[in-house]
């Protein structure tokens, strides 16, 4: 009976999902007018005509910016829209430091003793830095969407709180016009620990390194009764040279002496703006796991590999239109070759298939996907302009693989998408892939992935919005290895359920999260409480469905932010698992959910990968 009141309250989950669409009305943004220009053009050939039913539909509403997103905004896009098409003359930036300042708010200034100490120790990011970010320059025409995403690009910075680009007009100028840019740092040192009576912890993270944007993270972990040390190094440079090239520097020695070594230098399609993008990635590694005989024995086995990574993408803009939907359009060609070779791998007792070999494996994607942005507020932040995704992507990927000595063709297909509907926001991201060898499929994955969260509801003075996550992995003629099932300790799925034979080749999993938003503050704390039911399913080949164990969690906790530093949230949780396999029941665990699980998707193609079977 759990079972089936699982699947009934999934597809009460679907069919609202089929309502928000069948409830969608015209906006502002997307009028008739300007569908009936777009529909004339298309009408021009038929591959024109096909793009166009595919991507547009007449009576799609528009994502809308965030309740009260402020009189000031309105204002400012009269003012880009006043002054379109002008030639900009300068442009200035300034950059705040993070307490007692507002970027718009010209009086704001601070005012008590912590907060102009903060600022003395603060070292405020660059001018420059701001500017590399920039998708417009100097003596070019104002572009009111390039402006915006660049507001986008600056405030998706992790050093970044808040950003306001926005025109000055120049009296008796009518061909010319400057921009303003007003930046709030958030602070970027982050000093985190944790000590016990067997060990002790200590992390520093500096996310805006000397005010260059580059993020510098040191880990170091002593174990008191053995003196053995950790150690994790990261360094990243971000945003080289207005390219938008990032490069990450890893280096990491466990408790356990396992060492990880890699270096990832990769330009992604961060905008729809954007037309090459590409990486490389190299990565040695070596651990210890443990892995089952025949007979169900485990015994540990030593992993030795390196991976080499290169891929590289075109977009193609397809419609020459000044619309937003022609410009955030875009056809995407990519390929991709991956490397991994093994030096140390299991025995043949504990791997016979030889899953862990070394492989050769080239793809290519191809596909349509249109990329924009909403603003938001009051969803994984307090109070702060957050930038939702949403859009489409129609996409097929294809290539071969070399392993053991055979070849093995590849193919996926994917579909997702996602917007603002009447009863809130919708998205859902479907892909299917399969390994194709002597007319039979190998290792198959079908994944269904959906997001749903509410429009953001008030009681009293308190704000509240409701979440709902489903996820459907299916599998099939996956290897015969442990370590090619799915289990419910992945990222997404219901923490805390660790144990490798909690596993099988299908799984579903349902999070409701009723999350709430406190008025006021403390100190610059806000507290958010929230309450989260996650319930999962697994099953293997031989069960139609799957199997009778449901299994599930049961979390209260708070999300805590500062007002100054924005992007380092945490919280405080607890738990309740009425049964965990080989652990027991009634089981009481701490800070075993993080808020990051209901993160949204993102309408990017990019590199080609193979559907992730997890």
């Amino acid at each position: 009976m759990k079972h089936k009141l699982f699947f009934a309250l999934f597809l009460l989950h679907c069919f609202a999902g089929i309502e928000a669409q069948a409830q969608v009305k015209n906006s502002g943004n997307d009028s008739v007018k300007v569908y009936k220009k777009i529909e004339t053009y298309s009408q021009k050939s038929k591959v024109k005509s096909f793009i166009y039913r595919l991507l547009f539909r007449s009576n799609r509403k528009s994502a809308p910016t965030s309740a009260n997103t402020n009189r000031k905004r309105y204002f400012i896009k009269k003012a880009f829209d006043r002054n379109e098409g002008k030639i900009i003359r300068n442009i200035s930036i300034e950059t705040l430091d993070p307490f007692g300042f507002s970027v718009d708010n010209y009086k704001d200034v601070p005012e008590k003793g912590f907060e102009k100490t903060g600022n003395r120790l603060h070292l405020k990011t660059k001018n420059w830095t701001i500017r590399n970010l920039l998708l417009f320059k100097k003596n070019e025409p104002l572009d009111s969407l390039m402006a915006k995403e660049s507001e986008r690009l600056i405030r998706r910075q992790r050093y970044v709180r808040s950003v306001i680009i926005k025109p000055i007009e120049i009296p008796n100028s009518k061909d010319s016009v400057d921009i303003s840019i007003r930046v709030l740092d958030s602070w970027s040192l982050i000093p985190t620990g944790a000590i016990s009576n067997s060990q002790g912890d200590f992390e520093i993270t500096e996310r805006n390194f000397l005010g260059l944007g580059h993020e510098f993270q040191n880990d170091i972990t002593k174990r008191f009764d053995t003196g053995q040390s950790a150690y994790k190094a990261k360094y990243s440079i971000n945003n080289i040279k207005n390219t938008f090239i990032n490069t990450t520097f890893l280096y990491e020695n466990s408790l356990d002496n396992f060492t990880t070594k890699s270096a990832r230098v990769e330009r992604q399609f961060l905008s729809p703006f954007t037309r090459n993008a590409g990486g490389v990635f190299f990565e040695n590694r070596f651990y210890t796991d443990s892995l089952p005989n025949a007979s169900q024995v485990f015994a540990k086995q030593h992993f030795k590999l390196a991976t080499q990574e290169y891929w590289y993408g075109h977009s193609f803009k397809i419609f020459s239109g000044k619309n937003e939907d022609y410009r955030t359009t875009n056809l995407i060609t990519s390929v991709g070759f991956k490397n991994v070779t093994y030096k140390d791998r299991p025995d043949l007792l504990y791997d016979p298939a030889r899953f862990f070999s070394g492989e050769k494996l080239y793809l290519g994607t191809i596909g349509l996907n249109t990329r924009k942005f909403a603003e938001d507020k009051y969803l994984f932040n307090f109070g702060i302009i957050e930038d939702i995704p949403y859009g489409q992507v129609y996409s097929i990927t294809g290539g071969f693989q070399d392993k053991n000595n055979v070849r093995r063709s590849y193919y996926s297909g994917r579909f997702a998408y996602g917007n603002y509907f009447s009863i809130g926001y919708l998205s859902m991201d479907v892909q299917w892939g399969s390994f194709f060898a002597n007319g039979s499929t190998e290792e198959t994955t079908f994944r269904v992935e959906a997001n749903y969260f509410t429009n953001l509801l008030s009681i009293g003075s308190w704000r509240v919005r409701q979440f709902i996550k489903p996820t459907v992995v299916m599998g099939n003629h996956r290897a015969p290895i442990i370590k090619d099932r799915v289990t419910l300790s992945d990222q997404n799925s219901i923490t805390g359920f660790n144990n490798p034979l909690i596993n099988g080749s299908r799984k579903l999993t349902l999070a409701f999260q009723t999350q709430t938003y406190a008025p006021g503050n403390w100190h610059g704390f806000h507290f958010s409480p929230f309450y989260n039911m996650t319930f999962g399913l697994l099953g293997n080949e031989e069960n139609k469905v799957f199997d009778n164990r449901l299994y599930s969690k049961f979390s209260i906790g708070m999300l805590i932010n500062n007002d100054y530093l924005v992007f380092n949230s945490f919280q405080i949780s607890f738990s309740y698992y009425p049964s965990i396999p080989y652990d027991g029941t009634n089981i009481f665990k701490s800070n075993s959910f993080k808020n990051d699980d209901l993160s949204l998707p993102d309408y990017q193609i990019g590199q080609p990968v193979i559907v992730p079977f997890k």
